[in-house]
């Protein structure tokens, strides 16, 4: 286990048959993936993924299991910091696991973790689709503030950071966090 909340704990993918059959659903399911542009899912067989867990270097896959039931309802992606303190999060729960606030707990757990365990990390970003309110909520509720080109901040932005145009960028500053 890397870490667990009120509700759920969190621990590292592996490439066992089970965690492998979740994902596969997961990146392959056109409600969870269309908001991260993919309408109709990755594609991705499971090969596919086995092969992408074994080379995982700058990040860690978590997969989300309720306490409650044992069941496994999403993942969690922890970023570890880059060369500006910048980690990365992301969040995927199956539709059925929507509206409960876990998406908001896991946020908020993810956030607690980088700043906790990791000391070089100075913001924490994401990057949701404008139209997925729901993610966007989930930044808000941990004090996530929407970054507009041009801006002065903490850390040292580069354009980079900046997604597609259809996405906005929400980072959590650690000053803010802890303050």
């Amino acid at each position: 286990m890397v870490f667990q909340t009120e509700r759920l704990i969190f621990r590292r993918a592996t490439t066992s048959s089970d965690d492998i059959e979740m994902y596969y659903r997961l990146w392959n399911h056109p409600k969870v993936m269309v908001n991260v542009g993919f309408p109709d899912g990755l594609g991705m067989s499971r090969d596919d993924i086995r092969r992408l867990f074994e080379k995982q270097v700058n990040y860690s896959r978590l997969v989300v299991i309720r306490k409650e039931d044992d069941q496994r309802i999403g993942e969690a992606k922890l970023g570890r910091p880059d060369g500006n303190g910048v980690s990365e999060t992301d969040v995927k729960l199956f539709p059925k696991y929507w509206g409960d606030n876990y998406g908001k707990e896991i946020k908020r757990g993810l956030v607690d973790w980088l700043f906790t365990n990791e000391p070089d990390c100075l913001a924490v970003k994401a990057t949701p689709r404008k139209t997925n309110i729901a993610s966007i909520k989930m930044q808000e509720h941990v004090g996530g503030v929407q970054i507009e080109r041009g801006g002065d901040y903490p850390v040292c932005i580069r354009v980079s950071y900046f997604p597609p145009e259809e996405h906005w960028l929400y980072m959590v500053f650690r000053g803010d966090w802890e303050g």
